[in-house]
């Protein structure tokens, strides 16, 4: 393709309803929550029985509930529903027939799950008798229905989109009437940001003809990839993982300025692709009634017992045995080292970025049209002569007001997609943040036995048989899969929970390189080997004073405080030594240990 498409890549703009409004230096987009409607095919084809013994509408119904139990886990305040079309009964707000709101715009929930998997245990039957089907239906007013129920929320909505689930490649076939209402009741969605996706699935032995009717309701961003569309997907697993890639989408932790030279600005957002996922805090509830508990902080002064304000409370740093009072002002004032954003420094060779500097976890770039108008034409250049030239951007960056300023660099990423056109990689720059000189430790390696050239041999014949292709997103996170099966269970009221396999266990060696494990061992450990013995532990940087005053102290012996007052090291005596030679020398005894230790330091002239 000549460009990249930065249209969407799986990104979505704000941060939910997580915005702090704290993070001052970003420019926040409206605060939203993530809404999404599964817009279901339900007509008779879809109840064919395909080769794998499932029907279309079983698949169906399997992603759905894949997506409310996923939204649970991941962000459970985003907005599901589910929309049948091609029903003989009718239920939506705008009275449209053959159109069946089966739930409504909401946050995913247990009841809502059981629901769905209630037309997994039915027949087609069943189906028929309880919605019936038809195919006098009109797609402009499934799409329209929707369009109601993103208009009708009560909440704050940020991305709203429309996946929609069919196996026929041209609904209304005969009637150019409807199709045309159609196609311009999906462009009046695409003007007010209402994004619609196609999940396609093929019949056997037959093609899924994107062009005759779906290239002109499905809108992508880049005219290249018009008439291209992802292979059908015959199996759930190929399903589910085109319905995860569409689902996750990624929200922004800001928009900052990018200064390439004097006036050359572009804006950028910043994401997080990484982030540790823990198990969520548990909710304290007082135990009669099971009513949410509410932390309330307060600060008291400890002398007086007076219940203190934000504007009473000042700050001190110890230095030399004062203490240095700031005001808040003063501490802001010292904070800010200027303004947020990216200033590029220059550019290096790739191969000096090396894989050991790693201060904390990468974040990533992507452009942004909102804030600067042609940043993404910018950001494109910019990408495509770092690739092309194979070098990384040095930058300054601030992330936020009152924020120190940390040394990147930006690491170029070319887009990636799968077989079926899938996007793996997304366009842009990874932003890795780089250690400061005080940051960097330099070690004393000792000096031991080094390996012999035959012993290096045998090792590269077991590693070598060890070897295997790893991947972070092959393994799941055993301790996280088994309590969110434990609450599902619970929660959907099952007998016991889902199986969970344990991929970190490592698997059995011996089968795979137990004979050259055996051979390097013998080599390298030969018959009659004794361990060398354990070299004497290191002597203490204080000569072991510190340590002589700690057990003179707990034994009740003397302890020369003058001379450990004279080392700077009255912070190793214990408090009831301060206060019994603070009382021998009629010196205060009030206080905690830093006021001890500043008593003694007065008394000696320090």
């Amino acid at each position: 393709m000549a460009n990249w498409n930065f249209g969407n890549f799986g990104f979505a703009d704000g941060d939910g309803d997580d915005d702090d409004g704290g993070d001052a230096g970003f420019s926040w987009k409206a605060a939203g929550r993530d809404s999404l409607i599964l817009l279901v095919d339900v007509t008779k084809p879809m109840f064919i029985k395909q080769e794998s013994g499932e029907t279309h509408f079983d698949l169906c119904m399997k992603c759905a509930q894949s997506v409310l139990k996923n939204k649970i886990i991941s962000s459970d305040r985003d907005l599901v529903g589910v929309v049948f079309f091609g029903t003989d009964k009718d239920k939506n707000s705008g009275n449209f027939k053959h159109i069946y709101a089966l739930q409504e715009l909401d946050q995913p929930c247990a009841s809502r799950i059981i629901e769905l998997g209630d037309f997994l245990q039915g027949t087609a039957d069943d189906f028929d008798q309880k919605y019936g089907h038809s195919g006098s239906f009109s797609l402009s007013d499934a799409l329209w229905a929707c369009s109601n129920m993103f208009t009708q929320s009560p909440h704050n909505l940020g991305s709203k989109r429309i996946l929609l689930f069919t196996c026929n490649d041209n609904p209304h076939e005969n009637d150019p009437a409807l199709q045309r209402q159609a196609r311009t009741k999906a462009k009046d969605l695409h003007e007010v940001n209402i994004d619609i996706e196609l999940l396609h699935l093929s019949d056997q032995g037959k093609e899924f003809r994107f062009t005759d009717f779906y290239q002109d309701i499905v809108y992508t961003a880049d005219e290249d990839d018009a008439g291209i569309l992802p292979d059908a997907s015959a199996k759930l697993e190929e399903l589910m993982t085109r319905v995860r890639a569409k689902d996750n989408k990624k929200r922004t932790m800001g928009k900052i300025g990018f200064e390439l030279g004097d006036g050359l600005k572009l804006g950028v957002a910043v994401y997080n692709l990484i982030g540790e996922q823990r198990k969520p805090y548990p909710t304290k509830l007082y135990k009669k009634t099971n009513e949410e508990l509410k932390k309330n902080r307060k600060t008291f002064c400890e002398e007086t017992g007076e219940l203190l304000m934000t504007t009473d409370v000042k700050k001190y740093q110890e230095y030399t045995g004062q203490k240095i009072v700031f005001e808040q002002e003063e501490i802001a004032q010292m904070k800010k080292f200027g303004d947020p954003g990216l200033v590029l420094i220059g550019f290096k060779p790739r191969s000096s970025l090396k894989a050991d500097i790693h201060v904390r976890p990468a974040q990533f770039i992507f452009p942004d049209e909102t804030s600067i108008e042609g940043s993404t034409t910018l950001f494109n250049a910019l990408l495509k002569k770092c690739l092309a030239k194979d070098v990384i951007a040095m930058c300054r960056f601030i992330p936020r007001s009152n924020s120190a300023p940390r040394f990147v660099a930006l690491l170029p990423q070319e887009e990636e997609l799968d077989d079926q056109r899938v996007q793996l990689s997304p366009p842009g720059f990874h932003v890795i943040y780089l250690p400061f000189a005080d940051d960097v430790r330099k070690l004393e390696i000792p000096d031991g036995p080094r390996a012999t050239p035959e012993q290096i041999e045998k090792a590269k014949l077991f590693i070598k048989k060890l070897y295997f292709p790893f991947s972070s997103e092959n393994f799941e996170n055993p301790v996280l899969q088994t309590h969110y099966r434990n609450l599902e269970a619970l929660a959907l009221d099952q007998d016991l929970p889902d199986a969970v396999v344990d991929l970190t266990e490592p698997p059995n060696l011996d089968k795979r390189a137990g004979t050259q494990i055996q051979d390097f061992m013998d080599m390298v450990f030969p018959a009659g080997y004794t361990v060398a013995a354990k070299p004497p532990p290191k002597r203490k940087a204080d000569g072991g004073q510190a340590g002589a005053a700690k057990k003179a102290a707990k034994d009740g012996g003397p302890v020369d405080v003058e001379a450990l007052a004279q080392q700077g090291k009255l912070s190793k005596l214990t408090v009831a030594v301060l206060k019994e030679f603070c009382q021998s020398k009629g010196l205060s005894t009030a206080g905690k240990k830093n006021d001890l230790i500043q008593e003694v330091k007065t008394f000696f002239g320090l």
